[in-house]
């Protein structure tokens, strides 16, 4: 940039390559020499680079120049986009399966089919499907058993509250491991919100 420098400024961009002390007497030399222009601000010094000798570029230089930049920026402008196009594409191809993959995926649909036919032969051929009365005895016997999980559930936590009320949360896990309990999972609490524990309010309905 065309602005003053000191030589603790020029030191810094050097990164250190060359010491403080060596940079002002490079300094100083080329403003001896008239590469350089020294300005002093009281106890600071200043290089800047000698305007006279920085060379101006007529008009018709500078219009040539900006001219040349746009059309150069302008392509790579479509080169940028050209090769966005190409990965993508690229991007496509190799997301694409090979013929060994896709004989293996034809393979397992082939395998898959045959498996789901096995299971339609029967259906196909006018098998009888479950009754609605095998329906309903299974219908039954999970309400049997629903009801009688939830019956000893709610005799057990009875019992547990009781034994474990005067005990701190702490002591009354230990106790529950000592006696090898185990208490409802996530999924327990979500099967016993889920649809099949659902008490049926209108039982003439059902029987319908």
């Amino acid at each position: 940039m065309n602005r003053p420098y000191g030589a603790v400024d020029v030191a810094a961009n050097l990164k250190g390559a060359v010491a403080k002390t060596a940079t002002q007497k490079i300094l100083v030399a080329l403003a001896e020499k008239g590469e350089l222009v020294q300005k002093t601000y009281g106890k600071m010094t200043f290089f800047v680079a000698n305007q006279a000798k920085i060379e101006t570029l007529p008009p018709e230089r500078i219009n040539a120049l900006e001219a040349e930049y746009k059309a150069e920026d302008e392509e790579n402008k479509a080169i940028a986009a050209q090769t966005k196009t190409l990965s993508n594409e690229l991007a496509k191809i190799r997301g694409t399966p090979t013929n060994d993959e896709l004989g293996s995926q034809i393979g397992e649909l082939k395998t898959t089919i045959s498996k789901r036919n096995e299971i339609l032969a029967p259906l196909r051929s006018g098998a009888p499907l479950v009754s609605a009365e095998d329906i309903a005895k299974i219908d039954a016997d999970w309400e049997k058993w629903r009801m009688e999980w939830t019956k000893r559930k709610k005799v057990f936590k009875t019992l547990w509250d009781l034994a474990t009320d005067s005990l701190p949360p702490q002591d009354a896990d230990i106790l529950a491991e000592d006696l090898g309990i185990e208490f409802d999972t996530s999924e327990h609490v979500a099967l016993e919100k889920g649809p099949l524990f659902v008490v049926n309010k209108n039982p003439l309905k059902r029987k319908r």
